[in-house]
């Protein structure tokens, strides 16, 4: 798909296309305590020891982290979606998430991003009740304000909110980029079979791709 051009003005664009300075933006999904901590997520109970943890552990985060290190210092912008209401009953949560006893109250010590990520100043954290991060927050009209043409996606869970945030990107018209060895699901099986899936509507490379490029704008 990468070898396939579109002409956008006076640019020619590749799902590959390298990333501009001012116009690319990292996006952290998901990555909260409830469902990045063992035994916290009551929808998907995972111990310590489960396939999903064990990725978390020695794979995604270390990964991340390197993500959001070089994105600060390019720098360019960053956004973490997070599950939570906007109430502390959850009244307001979609008819999904009531239908999957999924809430995160508003402030719940629980909903808080995992240390290794937590937010600094002038990072952007939308908190949604859908898995689609485009269908229950704002964040359309964030990254066109922000200019964003290039969208870097990482998080939870592969085959779910993550899918979300692909293919609605896509059809809104940014240049999408998964970085499949920092995202995971509950099996290595689902990973693989999400990122064939939505393979059309993305550029899926790996942490040290993105990194490298991330420095590039730096240097740039």
């Amino acid at each position: 798909m990468s070898a396939v051009t579109a002409r956008v003005g006076d640019d020619i664009l590749r799902r590959d296309s390298k990333y501009e300075q001012g116009r690319t933006a990292v996006l952290f999904v998901d990555m909260q305590r409830i469902w990045c901590e063992p035994e916290l997520d009551p929808t998907h109970p995972q111990g310590a020891e489960s396939y999903y943890h064990r990725r978390l552990r020695e794979t995604v985060v270390p990964n991340q982290v390197r993500i959001l290190e070089a994105a600060r210092a390019a720098p360019c912008n960053v956004l973490h979606t997070i599950i939570e209401s906007l109430t502390l009953d959850g009244r307001d949560r979609s008819l999904d998430h009531k239908l999957s006893n999924m809430h995160v109250p508003k402030g719940a010590p629980e909903g808080e991003i995992i240390a290794a990520l937590h937010p600094v100043v002038n990072e952007i954290v939308l908190p949604k009740t859908s898995s689609g991060v485009f269908n229950s927050t704002n964040i359309d009209y964030v990254l066109r304000n922000l200019d964003t043409r290039y969208l870097i996606v990482a998080g939870v869970i592969t085959d779910q909110c993550v899918d979300m945030a692909v293919r609605d990107a896509a059809d809104r018209g940014y240049l999408v980029t998964v970085v499949e060895d920092a995202c995971a699901t509950y099996s290595q099986e689902r990973h693989d079979a999400a990122l064939r899936a939505y393979a059309g509507y993305c550029w899926t490379t790996d942490t040290q791709t993105v990194v490298d490029r991330l420095q590039a704008l730096r240097r740039a």
